[in-house]
C-alpha cells in the first residue's frame, strides 16, 4: 500500500508542473513571445490545454470574475499540494503503516 500512496504522490508532482509549465504557455503565448501558428508550438499548447482544462474548468466556475486574472492554476496547485501532504502522507500514509 505504501508503494501506491508513493506512486500516487508522484502523479500529483507531476501534474503540479503540468500546470504550471501550462501556465507559462498561456503567458508566453499572451505577450506574444511565442507563436501558436509555429505547429510544434501549437501542439504543446493544445496537449496541455486538454490536460489541465478539465481540472481547472470547475475552479473557474466558482471564482468571481477578477478582471482578466486567471488566478485558477494557484488555486490547483494549493488544492493539489493538500491532497499530497494533508491526505496522503498525514491521514493515509499513517493509518498504513
Amino acid at each position: 500500500m505504501v508503494p501506491l500512496i508513493g506512486f500516487i504522490a508522484l502523479v500529483i508532482d507531476l501534474f503540479i508542473w503540468v500546470v504550471i509549465a501550462s501556465a507559462i504557455l498561456s503567458w508566453l503565448i499572451a505577450f506574444n513571445v511565442v507563436n501558436t501558428s509555429n505547429r510544434f508550438v501549437y501542439s504543446v499548447a493544445d496537449m496541455l490545454y486538454r490536460i489541465t482544462e478539465p481540472a481547472l474548468r470547475p475552479i473557474r466556475s466558482i471564482l468571481p470574475n477578477l478582471g482578466g486574472i486567471d488566478i485558477s492554476p494557484v488555486i490547483l496547485i494549493l488544492l493539489l499540494l493538500f491532497i499530497r501532504d494533508v491526505v496522503l502522507f498525514g491521514w493515509i500514509l499513517p493509518a498504513v503503516a
